[in-house]
């Protein structure tokens, strides 16, 4: 009989509003620049090297602060337990654009550490010590079937025992991070991690 996990956290962000859990808790109007570095500091995040992230970094760091704000997941699994799969349409985009912009001119090691959409997985892993299996997969939408078989094979061949999978995208002005934590451990009012219901979460949560 197969094992049934479940969807114990959840975080949105889109449209210069946050959700966790499906309630709304913060709305920033701006760019997207401002909105992100509002949020960083509305929530009061001590993390200098977010200043140097490009954006597609700085949307998922929020989101996965966002996400494991007040739980207890860091402190129940060990780092090598913990597996981050995520996914979007437009790759490292944004700030290959920037990057090319600066070719002509001298083009910038800064911007040049981002030309991988992992990074941003890397980033994450680094401010939470997260040592387990990771992928980054581009898709031109949300693939609910695709993620739910990965991470479940993750968790039948143990190589994981907790695991953050999602959405993160940005493209210029045009942003959406969708991100949930997976557990074996049925906690309050999580949902079973089934293709459906990635899929309904990611079409009819706020935002």
């Amino acid at each position: 009989m197969q094992t049934v996990r479940y969807i114990t956290h959840t975080c949105l962000i889109g449209k210069n509003k946050i959700y966790k859990d499906g309630s709304f808790i913060f709305e920033h109007v701006g760019n997207a620049e401002d909105f992100f570095n509002d949020t960083y500091v509305h929530f009061e995040m001590a993390y200098p090297k977010f200043h140097k992230m490009d954006a597609l970094c700085k949307l998922g760091f929020l989101s996965a602060e966002i996400l494991l704000s007040g739980q207890t997941t860091t402190k129940k699994y060990e780092g090598k337990d913990i597996g981050l799969v995520l996914s979007n349409a437009h790759s490292s985009l944004d700030v290959d654009l920037r990057y090319a912009k600066t070719i002509h001119s001298g083009a910038s090691p800064a911007l040049f550490v981002y030309t991988l959409p992992n990074i941003v997985i890397g980033e994450i892993s680094i401010r939470h010590g997260f040592k387990g299996e990771n992928a980054f997969f581009v898709f031109k939408h949300f693939d609910g079937n695709f993620i739910a078989a990965y991470i479940n094979s993750l968790f039948e061949n143990s190589l994981i025992r907790a695991g953050i999978c999602g959405w993160v995208d940005i493209l210029k002005e045009d942003y959406r991070a969708h991100l949930m934590m997976v557990e074996s451990d049925n906690e309050g009012k999580a949902i079973p991690f089934t293709e459906e219901n990635l899929n309904k979460l990611n079409q009819t949560e706020h935002g």
